[in-house]
């Protein structure tokens, strides 16, 4: 009888990260303290804050000057001007607004509250806010390398960002960026339990994978945005999470 186990380990001694900071050498050294030593196939987490962090994607709120637009829409859903300016800036175009909320979807393609723009768990929070990675894959795909070289077996990384969900109280890890990750399983035609050819079903790894590891990041002042898992047999696909976006054709929320 085969049996199958997935093992999490939160990753401690991660330092405050700086703008400029060497993140794979930090991560590298935070797994070695934490006496862990990766394996083949094993998938590194990291919180989405840290990488934007180390790429310096902070913006101060003093040096944005809202336009007539931001003005306009601030004053309908009672939000800050200069933050509605940044989630512009941020955004290719708004899917919904409430109560100090705009929902838009951003310049990735992600849906999202205001952009993915936080300003928890950041110096000075009350004058800067930190934005998503340029590019999330390409972080990822940076991290793999230097993990790869130091550890001399292939991972598989996936940078994660806590969201809200339409219908569902509650916000949940999902992957913003990967590398070496099978981000989005195709399970069309493989056959279920009773021998019924599967239709449509595809299985969001890399979400997945970024929840479970959420559950160890956790959401406050536990200082833990990296969690390594094992047992997962990652490390060589060349999806990114890009594959997990859904084409605004088929999707049916927009229409």
């Amino acid at each position: 009888m085969s049996s199958k186990r997935l093992e999490a380990f939160a990753v401690d001694g991660i330092p405050l990260v700086q703008p400029g900071d060497d993140l794979g050498a930090l991560i590298i050294a935070a797994i070695e303290h934490s006496h862990l030593t990766p394996v083949q196939g094993d998938v590194v987490v990291v919180a989405q804050k840290i990488v934007s962090k180390a790429e310096n994607r902070i913006v101060k709120m003093s040096s944005i000057k809202p336009s007539e637009r931001a003005l306009k829409i601030a004053a309908e859903i009672n939000k800050d001007p200069a933050m509605v300016e940044l989630v512009l800036s941020e955004s290719k175009a708004i899917i919904a607004t409430g109560n100090n909320v705009l929902i838009v979807e951003d310049k990735r393609g992600f849906i999202l509250a205001n952009a993915g723009i936080d300003r928890s768990n950041i110096e000075d929070s009350e004058n800067r806010a930190l934005l998503l990675p340029e590019d999330a894959n390409a972080s990822a795909a940076k991290l793999q390398q230097a993990l790869n070289t130091h550890f001399g077996v292939q991972l598989g990384i996936v940078i994660t960002d806590s969201v809200g969900r339409p219908f569902r109280l509650g916000t949940i890890g999902i992957a913003i960026g990967s590398a070496g990750v099978e981000a989005l399983q195709n399970l069309r035609g493989n056959r279920d339990m009773f021998d019924r050819e599967l239709m449509v079903a595809e299985h969001a790894v890399a979400d997945a994978i970024a929840a479970t590891a959420e559950l160890l990041m956790g959401e406050g002042d536990e200082a833990l945005p990296v969690v390594l898992l094992t047992g997962l047999n990652q490390g060589t696909s060349t999806q990114t999470a890009a594959e997990i976006l859904r084409p605004e054709h088929e999707d049916l929320f927009r229409k």
